[in-house]
């Protein structure tokens, strides 16, 4: 069995929905894992933000709106009159359920049930449309098996013991249609997987059931060996390790969280990258097969800071890395890259909510100097230290560019360089015409 992950613009429209059902249908069961239709999910945020103001004015306008948008795509997405009632009523019903929490105390208990309502809606237009055009479907709700534990980690062992089940009962289904994002908590509280939403669902579900495969279908041809906001004629790479493909998502790739796919890796289940535009084309496919000797992919991420702690105290002394680690992990701050030397530590971080206490704490130990509007670009490939020449290549790439900070060595798969935000574009095309021309 596979597993099919559709995201929000490939079911944008009646059109883009008549069409994912179409790639769908090739009488072989799987599962389909949707995400709200796009556009949605900002609509629910806005209602929220209007009943946490108490705007209760304003909450049912943006409701009004949602609906009439619902309206239109169902008088174009079906073509008989039952189907047309069926799906006015699975709306009417979600949406009134939201105006039923505009009268009362908003919490933020309430918005993840808000939330919610985007993927039942999705689901149910996407499984009445299955049923008129005389397909076999079945909804499997997420809310069913689909749940996280104390620590808001998913519970692997509940997830597959229930999803089983679940599909025990409708056997000779065909397709078996569920909701992206949502779950249910440890206290049986309906919440979310956050980190890779509906990534997240369609891997968790495949390692749940063993899948043959997890392809996960967005509106671009796979993961790309540069950012083609940025680089003209880049293309898309066609095989990926899971690790290489985790960096890329980190470091800036938005095809993909750099989490999601975990459940996959594990399990050993490979997962493509598939376009709905262009379902004919390869996509990329990710596995934990490497592709020995290739640089693979270039990816940058924005808005870093820097931060460097120089000290005298530092020299041949013990604790003191340790002392400037935990005063990071105090302000719940993620360090993304390190270098160190015998008399400093550059480190850099893309949240600055604590930074003026961080920085505060940490000229108790040093000189501090902090540099802003700064960019992560990362190299990905098979960057094993025995193979020679390789970041020599990377590096005379960016001859002509200063960089900040250089990380080579903590993983196999990805050279790390700090670069001025400014730089960003040239260094992008320079890597580029290096290394992949």
């Amino acid at each position: 069995m596979k597993v099919l992950k559709f995201g929000g613009t490939s079911v944008g429209s009646a059109q883009r929905i008549k069409s994912v059902a179409k790639l769908i249908c090739d009488g072989n069961q799987k599962i389909v894992v949707l995400s709200a239709m796009s556009g949605t999910t900002n609509s629910l945020v806005e209602i929220s933000d209007y009943l946490y103001k108490k705007n209760h004015d304003g909450a049912n306008e943006a409701i009004k709106r949602l609906h009439e948008k619902y309206k239109g795509v169902i008088e174009e997405l079906y073509g008989s009159q039952e189907y047309k009632d069926r799906a006015n009523e699975l709306v009417a019903s979600n949406l009134d359920y939201i105006r039923c929490l505009v009268k009362d105390m908003f919490t933020f208990f309430e918005e993840r049930v808000i939330l919610a309502q985007g993927e039942l809606m999705s689901t149910g237009m996407m499984h009445l449309y299955l049923l008129e055009t005389g397909v076999n479907s079945v909804i499997v709700p997420a809310l069913d098996y689909m749940r996280t534990d104390k620590n808001a980690e998913p519970d692997h062992v509940y997830i597959k013991d229930k999803l089983t089940d679940l599909l025990k009962k409708n056997p000779d289904a065909e397709l078996y249609v569920t909701q992206g994002f949502i779950c249910r908590n440890a206290y049986g509280e309906i919440d979310n997987l956050q980190r890779g939403g509906s990534d997240y669902t369609a891997s968790l579900a495949g390692a749940a059931v063993q899948a043959e495969e997890i392809q996960i279908w967005t509106d671009i041809d796979g993961m790309h060996n540069n950012d083609p906001r940025v680089v003209e004629n880049t293309s898309p790479v066609r095989h990926l390790h899971f690790d290489e493909a985790a960096e890329l998502a980190y470091f800036g790739a938005k095809i993909l969280h750099p989490t999601c796919i975990l459940p996959a890796k594990l399990n050993n289940i490979p997962v493509r990258l598939l376009n709905t535009m262009q379902p004919d084309a390869p996509g990329t496919t990710i596995s934990n097969h490497i592709e020995k000797g290739k640089i693979k992919a270039v990816a940058a991420k924005d808005n870093i800071i820097s931060i460097k702690i120089k000290s005298g105290r530092m020299l041949l002394a013990t604790g003191f890395l340790r002392k400037v680690f935990e005063l990071f992990e105090t302000y719940h701050t993620p360090i993304d890259m390190v270098t160190t030397s015998e008399v400093g530590i550059s480190v850099t971080i893309d949240n600055e909510k604590h930074l003026e206490e961080i920085v505060n704490d940490l000229m108790k130990y040093g000189t501090v100097t902090v540099d802003r509007d700064m960019v992560i670009v990362c190299v990905v490939g098979d960057l094993e230290w025995d193979n020679i020449g390789f970041e020599a290549k990377i590096i005379y790439a960016l001859k002509d560019i200063p960089v900040r900070m250089i990380s080579y060595g903590g993983s196999n798969y990805n050279v790390s360089l700090l670069i001025k935000a400014s730089d960003k574009k040239r260094a992008l095309q320079a890597l580029s015409e290096h290394l992949f021309k």
